[in-house]
């Protein structure tokens, strides 16, 4: 599901450049004319697909798109005849070109190889402390911290500050633009503070020479709102959202992209702190807009009504979620294959819907309740077994691809496969309580939930012995392990999975021991 400042799921273009961007230099006849948009956060690299705030900081940086770019119209203009060109300066722009296509290739090696090449024609051709030099170090420095490289990165993004400020000075817009990109980097390296004071410094930067009501202003606010908010810093992270919002809406960007992912991450962010009423209402405007510019026939549009369907659930209007998700899945019969994964996490959260209805029509309208649970559990095996489906395929396909985009997204699909199947047998063995509780003991027939239960012990077992294994993986098969407990306490036997309650206990224990370990490392990690 698409998220704002997700480092889960966000990709952004960079400006693709054979030519330095410093003080707006004109690009080989090959790309576009931009001005400073590499040190705008652009690299030479191209497109690439990197963590996102809200999901995980898990992954990793924002890069802008070229519209994002700034817009330094005020900053001198290099005309070509100004520029140094000779045996050197031509190379630099060669095998700078050379690396990003190898890189969008997804050769992060050979990329590397001519990225080094580039910065030492970038030295002889223009100089060791020229601007173009300090492009040539940040090229490198963003290939390396795709490649997860911090330590090697991290001296080239200083390098590139310094000769960029012995060049224009320490208040210029370049350096203002340089340490914001610096900032993304500590952001994706985790050291958080470090980011805070890069991106504390090029707002001061942007804010003298751009003024507050610049677009470029508000990305860097945005940014230092994400920072804020995982420093547990709440209110004041909501205050630089909202503001960087104001100043799109302001500048008639209102309804973009940008301004619809920033929202998105602010209703997230609202919906932590249970503020569930303003979270409605940024996302019913955000459905609003995609539903009169898109309609209901793009996926943009169905991640909308997910979205707000879940933020109705959260603030207890069950029916009118279950109405959005069942439109969301009749609309996605034509734009994605039945079994697709995502038509299982939608039906796994109008179960959701439903249980949290069950519970309260159980003692007051029995017969209703019980048949709201019938119709949850025939979401629920469908999304069982639509996900079980899709693990079983991405099995087999796994290490035949070593494209780092290709592998990174059959990862990230693998997950979402695996926690939709933990998830959905986490609320049908909920359902099986609920039953279980009101026929007795004497009339329950477990066979359905052993089966499910079966399926989803072994298909844990499988990720957890692939690099296909994560954290929240752990967090919802343990969940499950205590459900699956709760129904044995009740007197369920699981004959067929030959499991215990003792054995079911042992493995809570293991889990939690594992989940205990390696929230101590991730912990010290963290500077």
């Amino acid at each position: 599901m698409s998220k704002i400042c997700d480092f889960q799921h966000k990709t952004e273009k960079l400006i693709l450049c054979g030519e330095s961007n410093f003080g707006g230099h004109r690009c080989s006849n090959r790309w576009k004319y931009i001005q400073w948009g590499f040190l705008s956060g652009q690299a030479v690299l191209g497109a690439y697909s990197l963590p996102s705030l809200a999901e995980d900081i898990n992954n990793g940086s924002s890069f802008r798109k070229e519209d994002d770019v700034v817009n330094s119209g005020s900053l001198r203009n290099v005309e070509d005849s100004s520029v140094i060109s000779n045996e050197h300066t031509s190379k630099w722009r060669i095998f700078t070109d050379s690396g990003r296509d190898y890189f969008l290739q997804g050769n992060v090696e050979q990329a590397e190889k001519f990225f080094r090449s580039a910065l030492q024609e970038a030295k002889e051709g223009f100089g060791e402390r020229d601007p173009h030099v300090a492009a040539a170090y940040n090229n490198l420095a963003e290939l390396l911290r795709v490649k997860r490289n911090f330590d090697a990165a991290e001296p080239l993004y200083i390098e590139a500050i310094k000769i960029l400020e012995e060049n224009y000075g320490e208040d210029d817009i370049r350096v203002g633009a340089a340490i914001d990109n610096f900032g993304q980097f500590y952001l994706l390296r985790r050291e958080i503070e470090k980011a805070r004071k890069c991106f504390e410094r090029a707002l001061k930067i942007k804010r003298r020479i751009l003024g507050e009501g610049h677009t470029d202003y508000a990305e860097t606010i945005y940014r230092l709102g994400c920072v804020l908010s995982l420093q547990g810093h709440v209110k004041e992270a909501e205050d630089l959202l909202l503001e960087s919002i104001r100043i799109l809406e302001d500048s008639g960007q209102g309804e973009s992209i940008l301004c619809i992912k920033r929202m998105r991450h602010l209703s997230q962010m609202y919906i932590k702190t249970k503020k569930f009423a303003d979270a409605e209402i940024l996302l019913r405007k955000i459905l609003h807009m995609l539903e009169l510019s898109k309609g209901w026939e793009t996926m943009d549009t169905n991640i909308a009504a997910e979205q707000l369907a879940f933020a109705l659930q959260a603030s207890g209007k069950f029916k009118e979620a279950e109405e959005l998700l069942e439109r969301c899945l009749d609309a996605l019969k034509g734009l994605i294959p039945d079994q697709h994964i995502q038509n299982a996490a939608i039906m796994l959260s109008i179960a959701r819907g439903k249980l949290q209805i069950i519970n309260e029509l159980i003692k007051a309208d029995t017969p209703t309740a019980m048949d709201e649970l019938d119709m949850a559990k025939s979401l629920l095996q469908t999304s069982m077994r639509i996900s079980q489906k899709n693990v079983d395929q991405s099995s087999k396909c796994k290490g035949k691809k070593d494209d780092i985009r290709v592998l990174g997204k059959s990862r990230r699909d693998m997950l979402s496969t695996v926690l939709t199947l933990l998830r959905s047998l986490e609320v049908l063995v909920s359902l099986e309580i609920i039953k279980l509780k009101h026929l007795g003991p004497r009339q329950y027939d477990p066979a359905e939930v052993e089966s499910a239960i079966k399926q989803c012990i072994s298909s844990y077992k499988l990720t957890e012995e692939s690099t296909y294994n994560h954290p929240l993986v752990k967090a919802e098969y343990l969940s499950c392990l205590h459900q699956i407990s709760e129904l044995m306490s009740l007197g369920v036997k699981l004959s067929s999975t030959e499991l215990t309650a003792d054995e079911i206990k042992k493995e809570i224990l293991r889990i939690e021991s594992e989940t205990s370990k390696s929230r101590a490392s991730d912990t010290g990690s963290v500077v």
